[in-house]
């Protein structure tokens, strides 16, 4: 599956039930995959397949995190804020807009502050 944030592909990810519960569990906190197949009543590698489809679209965050026993495990999280489609000349256009749009554009905004020494304008 490509990558291009093309509708008709957009359309593919978000047309799998299990990738909207998965994006819908992990938006209110971050879950294991374990905790995702016990939620969505799905197998493990189905999750799996769905997560990594989801990560590489940039819609979901894997996290790196410790029990009380040292052992490490992934969390995921997600990015995946709003999309809109519209029909327009013919064809469908898609915006979609992800979490770390916004913190992205705070840190640039940031960095350009560090980089000419806070003198704007």
């Amino acid at each position: 599956m490509s990558t291009d944030w093309e509708p008709e592909n957009v359309f593919d990810v978000f047309g799998n039930e299990h990738a909207r519960d998965i994006l819908v569990l992990a938006s209110a906190k971050p879950m294991s995959a374990e905790e995702i197949a016990e939620q969505c009543g799905l197998s493990l590698p189905t999750v799996y397949r769905r997560v990594n489809v989801l990560e590489s679209w940039d819609l979901l965050r894997a996290d790196v995190q410790m029990d009380a026993d040292g052992n490490h495990y992934q969390t995921y999280e997600t990015k995946f804020r709003e999309a809109r489609f519209a029909v327009e000349d013919g064809g469908f256009t898609i915006d979609v807009e992800r979490r770390h749009d916004l913190i992205d554009k705070f840190e640039s905004f940031w960095e350009g502050l560090e980089s000419d020494g806070g003198r704007r304008g």
